[in-house]
């Protein structure tokens, strides 16, 4: 699948305000992708497709999880809202050819992160909360920071969701919470 084929699948797939979050993380991805020598196409390619499942009933989304468990990551049993990145990860593997495992793993991690994550991955993650359209207290200063250090924007971007999710009142997904250890003891500054 080219670009210009993950494009228009993407917009046959979600709404306008859906769709320009997705250009809008495309833009970011590729932007951030150029700075740290990421492969920009890989970047694209992942910000295209990283929401395809987002608006799929999560009937269906439990369906597909069900259906292709050997790829699922036990999400049946995680909270709701993370099922999307992995559903749009198994059609993009199952039902749209892409093979590039990098580019698979951002979009199944977009949501959660995870533990080892790789440049790439933190791209789209990063991408996805920074988008040009969020305007969420401290966006300005986590975009700031995704320029500089990768892994301290990560840090910084898996406290702020975890926190958020915390006062909300949800559960916190497991992987989060792992891949939030897991960063903060393979890259923590000496300032933490």
């Amino acid at each position: 699948m080219d670009l210009k084929e993950a494009k228009a699948l993407a917009r046959s797939r979600m709404g306008d305000k859906r769709f320009e979050h997705t250009l809008n993380v495309k833009k970011m991805a590729v932007k951030m992708a150029k700075h740290y020598g990421v492969d920009p196409d890989q970047a694209a390619l992942a910000a295209l497709l990283h929401d395809t499942a987002k608006e799929m009933p999560a009937a269906r989304q439990l369906e597909l999880l069900r259906s292709h468990p050997d790829l699922a990551e036990d999400a049946e049993n995680r909270p709701a809202p993370v099922w999307h990145g992995i559903c749009a990860a198994i059609l993009a593997r199952t039902e749209w050819g892409i093979t590039d495992e990098a580019v698979l793993s951002a979009i199944g991690c977009h949501t959660t992160g995870k533990p080892g994550m790789g440049a790439l991955d933190k791209i789209i993650f990063l991408a996805d909360m920074t988008s040009a359209e969020r305007s969420w207290e401290g966006v300005e200063e986590l975009r700031r920071l995704e320029m500089v250090d990768l892994d301290e924007a990560m840090l910084s971007a898996l406290e702020q969701t975890v926190g958020y999710v915390i006062r909300s009142g949800k559960p916190v997904d497991p992987m989060s919470a792992r891949t939030y250890e897991d960063l903060k003891r393979t890259f923590a500054p000496a300032a933490r």
